[in-house]
């Protein structure tokens, strides 16, 4: 289809109704940036440096650590570098970029829980079998499948939205450049895109979440056939954490993509929290509620630190 777009560039119009609040919003937004980064950064460390930890559950746990470096990276230095008072203008290419990049991310993320989830199937339910079912070769392969498949969807989405017609108004009046904003700026009818949209992002986290709840079911089927308490209590404590997880990633999901009417009083607060806030947890979920990681964590710490052993 020829591109009938007229806009060069767009210019963010930020998160609505924060008029005079920049300054406080750059302290707050980069104090969250800066923990995420070096949280997630602390978890890959440790992960990488403990050869106790080279399993295929911290594997999984390595590439969720970096998704959730990359995908606040997105859009978080753009707003960034405009709220601390430089030019809220992007380009086109550059809008067209992040909005690949954060359905990419996002969606990877959406798969890869997925797969920790069947890890943690596997794991409870067929222990004895465990390392012949999620050998080397398969945790290769789900974790390129998570890429390839994120990188398919969010393919689609962005040739979907960026095949219509921008020739003006160029304000996008939000923080980055999202697929509900964008459709507001084209120059032509996106009522049919809007439903195919509405359908491509609910249908994907939607199967992913109904895998993951089988998974779940099947675990605590078997996890209630444990005849130890403190047995029952080790494997909880071992899928506590990914729950915690998941649920913050798909409540944002939910509240922001399928919702008849947009309302942006609840999206913006809701998408900060899924591009900020939950990257920066997810290392304190899975550190504080494993002894591992934690120590591991301390080691790097102390290494880091030049601090001695206790």
């Amino acid at each position: 289809m020829r591109n009938l777009s007229v806009v060069a560039e767009l210019i963010l119009l930020g998160i609505p109704h924060t008029e005079d609040l920049e300054s406080m919003l750059f302290v707050l937004f980069l104090g969250f940036y800066i923990f995420t980064l070096m949280g997630n950064l602390l978890i890959l460390l440790a992960i990488v440096s403990s050869t106790q930890l080279h399993t295929p559950m911290y594997f999984f746990l390595c590439q969720l650590s970096v998704c959730d470096i990359l995908f606040p990276s997105v859009s978080s230095p753009k707003m960034l570098f405009y709220l601390s008072g430089n030019s809220r203008v992007i380009s086109y290419a550059g809008c067209a970029s992040q909005l690949f990049f954060y359905h990419f991310l996002g969606c990877t993320e959406c798969f890869l829980y997925t797969v920790m989830a069947y890890d943690c199937f596997v794991a409870i339910c067929y222990p004895l079998r465990y390392t012949v079912i999620v050998s080397h070769r398969v945790c290769a392969i789900l974790a390129v499948g998570t890429s390839l498949f994120g990188c398919i969807q969010a393919t689609f989405l962005t040739a979907l939205t960026f095949q219509l017609p921008y020739c003006g108004p160029n304000e996008v009046d939000y923080f980055f450049c999202d697929i509900p904003v964008m459709l507001k700026l084209a120059c032509a009818d996106t009522s049919a895109l809007e439903m195919v949209g509405f359908i491509s992002v609910g249908l994907m986290p939607l199967s992913c979440f109904l895998l993951i709840l089988t998974s779940y079911s099947c675990i605590v089927c078997s996890i209630l056939r444990i005849r130890s308490a403190e047995g029952r209590h080790h494997a909880f404590s071992t899928c506590s954490a990914h729950l915690t997880a998941i649920l913050l990633f798909y409540m944002p999901v939910v509240l922001i993509y399928l919702q008849p009417t947009p309302n942006p009083w609840l999206n913006a607060p809701v998408q900060i929290l899924n591009n900020l806030v939950t990257p920066m947890l997810n290392p304190l979920i899975y550190s504080l509620r494993n002894k591992e990681v934690k120590y591991s964590l301390r080691k790097v710490l102390q290494q880091v630190a030049f601090l001695p052993e206790k």
